[in-house]
């Protein structure tokens, strides 16, 4: 007996389906991208606050070839794309997962044409991509604020110095 995929997987949609995948989700659509490579809680609690802005919430990811272009070292990211995606799909406040290959998401959110653009807190909403096109179309651009002071880079550094190694940071 053949086990079927975990029915969370159908929010995994391919970049050339999007457009019709998005066209079917309830409004306002909420967007957000990065790559999520070890989810934590400052990542779920960022997705839980987005999802808050809308009736639905597309997260496109990095590929591992784009997030080894983002400059976070060699070894990252440390979880390929597909477990990336299988990942975000299992959460409950996220409606499609979705990848990008290019630096940017611009392309993808041009797709989507999100009613509200969500990053984290880090990101000043006036350097958020796509903010100038969302604005254009009567959208909003949101940065949320940090409610758990989590990062990806410092989780790994910490491990990194528990097996004695040097931080990639320092």
């Amino acid at each position: 007996m053949a086990l079927l995929p975990p029915d969370f997987e159908t929010k995994i949609c391919p970049p050339e389906a999007l457009a019709e995948r998005v066209a079917s989700l309830p409004r306002p659509r909420v967007f957000t991208n990065g790559c999520f490579d070890i989810l934590h809680r400052g990542h779920v609690t960022c997705l839980a606050r987005a999802r808050a802005l809308g009736a639905s919430l597309i997260v496109a990811l990095n590929t591992d070839a784009s997030v080894r272009r983002l400059g976070k070292g060699a070894d990252r990211p440390i979880n390929p794309l597909a477990d990336r995606l299988a990942v975000m799909a299992a959460l409950g406040s996220v409606d499609l997962a979705t990848w990008f290959d290019e630096d940017t998401p611009l392309d993808t959110i041009l797709t989507c044409r999100p009613d509200v653009l969500v990053k984290g807190g880090d990101w000043p909403t006036d350097t958020i991509v796509g903010a100038a096109e969302v604005t254009a179309w009567g959208g909003q651009v949101h940065a949320i604020a940090f409610e758990h002071e989590r990062s990806t880079t410092r989780l790994l550094d910490t491990i990194r110095q528990s097996l004695g190694a040097p931080p990639r940071s320092a």
